[in-house]
């Protein structure tokens, strides 16, 4: 008789389901690849094979030219995989198209969350707890410290910091995919239906968006404005574009991080951010203990970030518990 969770693998470039000879989230490209999100941490182009749901394989495409080998998956859906193993596809409610990936065989029941938060987030579905023998739980923010306000605080400050500074722009550093979405639509939630205004990099997954059915508002390009056309104007760009060059066009910007790591001052001094936004993506240290305790697993296995607190966590909770030693695996300007 084999040992328990035998099938299922955790190797440096992702978790292998032994029987089906599939990965989840590999790190290079492989024969058959189940993708739990479209971040360049979980997706890549190269598969034979990518299984996930639609709207990620259709951020897969526009990143990663992915077409060839795409197999959606719905939430909810059951697909049955070689060596009598089944997969079902859940919200992680992380970013539009995000899933959880409940493994089924031999009676034994394994969940890879890839990332997932708990936060209410108008341009994706909500995570759902799933009970399951084994958890595989990110760790991201796994450390006692985080804690995220709620999101109407943060979009408050960023609107009265907008009110107060009439002749500014107000500019957001914002992850491309998921971030930027995030906040446009819970600026539209708190009644701020004037035009917000797009660095470039950001403008194609803003309109995949729209075409997967996120309504974002009237969004416009920044490229080709007058400098006195953004004043008391909202804008988004990439992180990387807060403090160079580009930024320098804009009427002396406010400068804004929307991070979960904006809870740390020190991040916010070396990134020059004038208005720290605690807008996350990812669970917080409440979340995820409170998301463990909800599953209830024989078993956690943890990844992608702050192990050590969480494992320890699970120790003094009686519950059995490992690290693992995944490669490539990194917040993504979160």
């Amino acid at each position: 008789m084999s040992a328990p969770f035998s099938w299922i693998k955790a190797e440096p470039m992702g978790i292998r389901v032994v029987p089906a000879d599939c990965w989840i989230d590999p790190a290079r490209a492989v024969d058959t690849a189940l993708v739990t999100h479209g971040h360049a941490d979980h997706a890549r182009g190269g598969h034979g094979r990518t299984l996930a749901t639609p709207q990620t394989l259709a951020i897969m495409q526009l990143r990663y030219q992915t077409e060839t080998g795409a197999v959606p998956v719905a939430y909810g859906e059951t697909i049955r995989l070689p060596g009598g193993v089944s997969a079902t596809y859940q919200p992680a409610g992380h970013v539009l198209g995000s899933a959880q990936i409940l493994l089924e065989h031999a009676g034994e029941r394994v969940v890879v969350t890839g990332d997932y938060k708990r936060r209410s987030d108008p341009t994706c579905p909500p995570f759902e707890p799933i009970p399951c023998d084994v958890f595989i739980t990110e760790a991201t923010f796994g450390l006692p410290i985080f804690h995220h306000p709620p999101i109407e605080e943060e979009i408050a400050k960023l609107l009265t910091a907008r009110a107060a500074n009439p002749e500014r722009c107000v500019l957001i550093g914002a992850y491309a995919l998921g971030k930027a979405q995030r906040v446009i639509a819970e600026l539209r939630l708190a009644g701020y239906a004037e035009p917000i205004y797009l660095h470039g990099a950001l403008e194609k997954m803003c309109r995949l968006y729209e075409d997967l059915g996120v309504g974002l508002g009237d969004l416009r390009p920044i490229a080709g404005l007058p400098r006195a056309a953004l004043q008391g104007q909202i804008a988004l760009c990439p992180p990387s574009a807060l403090n160079d060059r580009w930024s320098r066009r804009l009427p002396d910007p406010i400068t804004a991080m929307a991070s979960g790591w904006m809870r740390v001052r020190q991040r916010a001094r070396q990134k020059n951010v004038e208005l720290p936004l605690i807008i996350s993506d990812h669970a917080d240290w409440g979340e995820l203990t409170r998301t463990i305790s909800e599953v209830n697993p024989a078993e956690t296995w943890i990844t992608h970030g702050r192990e050590d607190a969480l494992l320890r966590w699970c120790e003094l909770n009686q519950r059995k518990a490992r690290a693992l030693a995944l490669v490539g695996y990194e917040d993504e300007d979160d």
